[in-house]
């Protein structure tokens, strides 16, 4: 390597300074953006790890479509196009073909955001509208230091911007800095796109007083017009002549999003939607699919050329009906530990019979249902994966959690024998991680399937006997506690303080065939005011003895104020709860 002092010799240096190299420059409005993201809604986020891509080679074709789309060159125009709606039934790939689509934009350097919703995540995150904007303007930071520069300078500016609406938070966030940007820089323009999946999967923000206590009202606000808002704002943001992304927003075709789209509805121009069920047949790509992880499994189990059944193949396209979900459901099933060989598995799936409907998920509804009652008891199984679901958004919902909670005997294998057979369904962690890793769906339609009697049949579970099998559980718990003195570790304790007020008890506390409270109450009534709060069994304690404790406002919660509790407790009730 050259240098100016190369092959110099017979001279001496005189008054050199040697200054440090620059200290990075801190911007302390991105280390207040950082806390108010959705981590787990980008595109290669750890939680991320295990979400669906294109098999290699399959749907080649739709993703160069929008991959062109992305990059094209559209002229000026008062209007640009530049959000596309791609729409498709459960299970016909949306999720895998954007996630693809990021790795590919991010590899060419053509990404300029992803926001990834999922209504089965642990993160509120992911679920709700909250941290849309801030992660959107957080991946967009980290493409020029001359935008970070911008973002973090208009977070200082605006202090209480992350407490604003999605319109104001989109303004100061992303379309300011964008103005300064193009505004002062003679860099080549910003390009690339930003991808939104699952947006019809977001739940509804909830509005309350936090100071009220007792039950909370549902909230009036529905996911249709946080659906709608979100919408709203991604569209005024893309007719911002400094807006230089395109916007691709995949979702089920729910009538939100089709009247949104509609032309006659809506005066933007919009890009041509592309319908993954109308615009692209997906047999191709299925049977492509189908015959690699068949030879797959081949190989893995040592088996014969011919033991795939003739015409297995195509049997099972036809059964898919373009729904990627049902080839990828039938592939893990033949490949989750079994007793019986894969071929006399795919034989039975082969063999299974339909009743002809209106339903076009009638075959992966028959797939769902033949798995499901591979397990010892179907009814029970069906129970706890309907909780498993209502709790994943309950802090500290860890599998072992779980377990304690609606495990009948603690100390049993309970979950491994209901659950065991259904590894092609739900993703369960390993022993070693189930304290700290929740449970998992491998796809929505499932428990789409579960809550629909008309679909799952005699595998339906009213709400009412859902709720007494949650609250049975959750009495359970509380007696073991309370009458035999086991040993809770703390993770379980604060999960357990926190279920009351997250869980609406009422359809089970009211049931003939509800279980009684425990006899002693000395367990509830510590655990309830040692640990208050918010969100806590506290609140229902105060809900159930309101009468015999208004007479108390004491300074503190110390253990004078639990004797009184406890001393009213125990005249009024016997020493017994209700």
């Amino acid at each position: 390597m050259a240098t100016i002092l190369h092959d110099a010799h017979d001279f001496r240096f005189r008054d050199i300074n040697v200054f440090p190299p620059a200290a990075p420059v801190k911007l302390a409005g991105l280390s207040e953006l950082q806390p108010r993201i959705a981590a787990g809604a980008i595109h290669d986020s750890a939680e991320r790890c295990d979400a669906p891509k294109c098999h290699p080679e399959t749907r080649v074709v739709v993703q160069n479509d929008l991959y062109d789309w992305i990059l094209d060159d559209e002229r000026p125009s008062e209007h640009p196009r530049k959000i596309k709606w791609v729409t498709g039934p459960a299970g016909s790939g949306k999720t895998a073909i954007m996630g693809s689509l990021a790795d590919r934009c991010a590899a060419n350097g053509v990404l300029g955001a992803t926001f990834f919703f999922a209504s089965w995540s642990a993160s509120f995150g992911r679920r709700r509208k909250t941290a849309f904007v801030t992660t959107i303007a957080h991946q967009l930071a980290q493409h020029r230091d001359d935008l970070q520069t911008a973002i973090s300078a208009a977070i200082e500016k605006n202090a209480g911007v992350f407490e604003k609406n999605l319109r104001v938070q989109m303004e100061v966030l992303v379309l300011s800095p964008l103005r300064e940007v193009v505004r002062q820089s003679d860099r080549p323009p910003l390009r690339g796109g930003i991808i939104i999946d699952g947006l019809d999967e977001r739940e509804a923000e909830q509005y309350h007083d936090t100071s009220t206590t007792g039950r909370r009202d549902r909230p009036e606000r529905t996911n249709a017009e946080d659906q709608l808002e979100i919408l709203q704002v991604l569209q005024a943001a893309s007719s911002d002549p400094s807006f230089p992304f395109r916007i691709l927003i995949a979702s089920r075709p729910e009538r939100v999003f089709r009247d949104f789209f509609d032309p006659e509805n809506n005066p933007t121009a919009f890009a041509k939607k592309l319908d993954l069920q109308e615009d692209h047949n997906a047999d191709a790509d299925i049977t492509l699919f189908l015959e690699a992880e068949f030879n797959r499994l081949g190989r893995r189990y040592n088996l014969p050329p011919s033991w795939l059944p003739p015409n297995a193949v195509r049997i099972l396209v036809d059964k898919a009906s373009g729904q990627f979900i049902y080839a990828a459901t039938v592939i893990r099933f033949l490949d989750a530990d079994h007793r019986e060989p894969p071929k006399a598995l795919l034989e039975a799936i082969l063999g299974m019979g339909v009743i002809t409907t209106s339903n076009p998920l009638e075959h992966l509804d028959a797939l769902y249902s033949h798995i499901l009652n591979s397990s010892p008891d179907p009814p029970l199984s069906v129970r706890w994966i309907r909780n498993i679901s209502r709790l994943r958004g309950l802090r500290d919902s860890y599998a072992s959690n779980i377990h304690l909670l609606l495990q009948t005997d603690p100390q049993s294998n309970e979950a491994e024998h209901l659950l065991g057979k259904l590894h092609s369904l739900i993703r369960t962690p390993p022993p070693r991680a189930q304290a700290t890793t929740q449970y998992d769906f491998y796809h929505k339609s499932l428990l789409d399937f579960l809550q629909d009697p008309d679909r799952c049949g005699k595998l339906y579970v009213e709400e009412d006997e859902n709720g007494l099998f949650i609250w049975n559980a959750f009495v359970r718990a509380c007696a073991r506690a309370g009458d035999t003195q086991l040993e809770y570790r703390e993770p379980f304790l604060r999960f357990l303080v926190r279920f009351p007020a997250y869980i609406n008890l009422t359809r089970g506390m009211g049931h003939p065939k509800a279980l009684s409270t425990p006899a002693s109450a000395d367990w509830w009534v510590l655990l309830a005011i040692e640990r208050k709060g918010a969100d806590s069994l506290w609140e229902v304690f105060k809900d159930v003895h309101k009468p015999n404790l208004e007479p108390f406002h004491p300074p503190s919660f110390g253990i004078s104020y639990l004797e009184r509790a406890w001393s009213v407790v125990a005249t009024t009730t016997g020493g017994e709860l209700a």
